[in-house]
């Protein structure tokens, strides 16, 4: 029993470094999400439109295969609905 207590430091300052680190990297992120909002604030006083914008860079972590058949079906839709 006289192990339990040092075991238990050992643990919280264990514990402590995983929520520290994680507070940190949350800070990071916070960060970098201002930063985003400035590089998106930026474009749009130089007159980009930042809907279509944020719709490109999704459109970039995409697989090409991917695009093509949610555009293929999206087209097939709007004829149906005579929207071409």
């Amino acid at each position: 029993m006289s192990d339990a207590p040092g075991n238990y430091d050992v643990t919280a300052d264990e514990l402590r470094q995983f929520v520290e680190r994680f507070e940190h990297l949350d800070a990071e992120k916070k960060d970098i999400a201002d930063q985003q909002k400035e590089v998106m604030a930026e474009a749009k006083g130089r007159g980009y439109d930042t809907k279509v914008l944020r719709k490109i860079i999704a459109l970039r972590k995409r697989k090409p295969d991917e695009i093509a058949e949610e555009e293929a079906v999206l087209d097939l839709y709007k004829a149906a609905l005579g929207m071409e």
